[in-house]
């Protein structure tokens, strides 16, 4: 079962996901793709062949949409915003890839509409909190076929201390760091809370990466949070992160990505 959600909750939830397509090209310039490992991960487990249906949800710039497109799958992709939409097919033009199979939304989870079984997987990657937790997953199993799976991919950014706990204590003082989705279960508690599903998968992949002290402002500035802020806010915030950054040419992170996969009961 889903944790409500109280009316300023899910007021905010809708406000915030709407945030990311006015800075759709910075969103895309500054959050990473996702590793190919993890890619081979959801397919292998959910026995992809190709000519396979997939649904994106929330497919933002089109980090993850062009290696699923890429592998032979039909694949339809959506989003909310009209400009992360219009920055993924781009992508997807420059990348060459094209064709009747490839299917880009721009639409809500909400709204969308499609069959019953229409497709093998439903994937969604760092989105899923953005959805109507009464629709998400009821919509998704409705969707997917007795034995189809849903992927749940998250995203995180550790950097090394001390930046990283002088960036926490930053975002904690700075407060409203709580979005709706903080009250929500873990991914494989609120899968197996469904009955719908079978016993969720859970795998993360790690890597090390180094960012500049302006990719690290960039990165953090397209965090739904800071988006919500007043200007004056944002840049009270991003001084204080060029301070605390100084003068360190570099700054060493471990990049994690977490997948939660479940197969739809008979």
């Amino acid at each position: 079962m889903s944790v409500p959600e109280s009316e300023p909750e899910q007021a905010k939830r809708h406000r915030q996901r709407m945030l990311f397509d006015a800075i759709a090209g910075q969103y895309e310039q500054a959050r990473p793709g996702y590793p190919a490992p993890v890619v081979d991960f959801v397919t292998a487990t959910a026995g992809l062949s190709p000519g396979a249906a997939i649904l994106e949800v929330g497919c933002g710039t089109g980090q993850l949409t062009e290696q699923l497109a890429s592998r032979g799958y039909r694949l339809t992709a959506i989003d909310v915003g009209p400009a992360m939409i219009a920055a993924a097919r781009r992508r997807l033009t420059t990348a060459g890839i094209s064709g009747p199979e490839i299917v880009l939304q721009a639409v809500s989870f909400e709204d969308f509409r499609k069959g019953d079984g229409s497709f093998d997987l439903i994937v969604s990657a760092a989105a899923f909190h953005w959805i109507d937790p009464e629709v998400a997953f009821t919509k998704s199993a409705r969707l997917l076929p007795p034995g189809g799976w849903l992927a749940l991919l998250g995203t995180e950014e550790r950097y090394d201390d001390p930046v990283g706990a002088a960036l926490e204590d930053l975002w904690i003082r700075h407060g409203d760091t709580g979005g709706a989705w903080q009250r929500r279960p873990s991914d494989p508690e609120a899968i197996a809370a469904t009955g719908q599903f079978g016993t969720p998968a859970a795998w993360a992949h790690q890597e090390p990466a180094v960012l500049t002290a302006e990719e690290v402002v960039a990165l953090e500035s397209t965090r739904a949070t800071f988006l919500g802020w007043p200007p004056g806010r944002q840049r009270q915030f991003t001084g204080e992160l060029h301070r605390l950054l100084g003068p360190a040419p570099v700054v060493h992170l471990t990049r994690s990505t977490s997948v939660t996969m479940a197969r739809k009961g008979g």
